[in-house]
């Protein structure tokens, strides 16, 4: 199929792909690596006048350092950026374990943080990871700038807070505690595929006990989401086996998965519950050294 016809424009300055997306009127659609949007138009999904290329804007495609340890990253920054920068996988080494599930390399060449957040794909790595890391997400319109938590960002199935004339401009993930341990589990029918169910897990240990715990969960839900009764369970804890099966338990009946032609509820109900646990005894063992924060 092909797409119905569009204007096209090529801004060089996020100032001039504002205007151009203000003149738009709610007609325009920004693009950038086009692995969402592309298959929308192609399929008449979609029916913009304008399409906006930000892709030589180059003041979005940037990976920074923050004060606090964390970093700021440009919404044109590529999949495979996150995925092999050094600087991710140090700092922020669960988002470098996630990129390497997300789509095949081709798609990871091409694909845009912000778009993918944009996208809100229910099933897709980014959004989990914006809600695990705490994001904060930064847009802009011809009406001025503002930043969102990432829990309010997601606002549903391929939904999100991005208003028609607002450009998703970088994100910003504050640090991590020093020697946190982490995890990322997923589990989809083929390589390359969305995720059946698929977890992220960042636990701070001080003195055998966990202080600060973060539980993220995708693919059974409208939304990628926090369990934070479950990450309440887990404080003040060590993660033996009563301690698991009660985050467990907590987590099974926190999420509300659908039926689909991929699995069942109950099959992602269970898997996302195999998954946690999975996650929490690796974070563990990483946070506490037994086995090595590098792998």
């Amino acid at each position: 199929m092909k797409p119905p016809k569009f204007a096209y424009l090529r801004p060089q300055t996020l100032a001039e792909a504002v205007k151009a997306l203000h003149a738009a009127d709610g007609d325009g659609k920004v693009i950038a690596g086009g692995q969402s949007l592309i298959p929308m138009l192609n399929f008449r999904l979609l029916n913009p006048g304008v399409l906006i290329d930000i892709n030589r804007i180059a003041e979005l495609d940037f990976v920074r350092v923050r004060a606090d340890g964390g970093l700021d990253i440009g919404a044109l920054t590529r999949h495979h950026t996150l995925e092999t920068a050094d600087i991710v996988r140090e700092r922020f080494p669960v988002l470098h374990a996630a990129m390497q599930h997300v789509a095949h390399l081709a798609i990871r060449n091409r694909g845009t943080i912000g778009g993918s957040i944009t996208h809100a794909d229910p099933a897709a790595e980014l959004p989990l990871m914006m809600v695990l890391l705490d994001a904060q997400i930064s847009l802009v319109s011809s009406r001025g700038a503002r930043e969102l938590e990432a829990q309010e960002f997601f606002l549903g199935p391929l939904t999100s807070a991005v208003e028609e004339d607002e450009i998703v401009t970088q994100i910003r993930l504050p640090g991590l505690p020093q020697g946190a341990g982490w995890a990322f589990e997923e589990v989809a029918r083929r390589s390359g595929d969305f995720a059946l169910a698929a977890v992220g897990v960042v636990l701070h240990v001080d003195a055998g006990r966990v202080v600060e715990a973060r539980v993220g969960v995708m693919g059974v839900g409208d939304v990628a989401q926090r369990m934070f009764e479950a990450e309440t369970i887990l404080f003040g804890q060590t993660c033996d086996e009563s301690t698991l099966d009660d985050a467990v338990a907590s987590v099974r009946a926190g999420v509300e998965p659908s039926t689909d032609l991929h699995a069942s509820a109950d099959y992602r109900r269970h898997l996302v519950g195999v998954l946690v646990r999975r996650a929490l005894k690796d974070a563990w063992n990483r946070a506490t050294g037994a086995l090595h924060a590098g792998n």
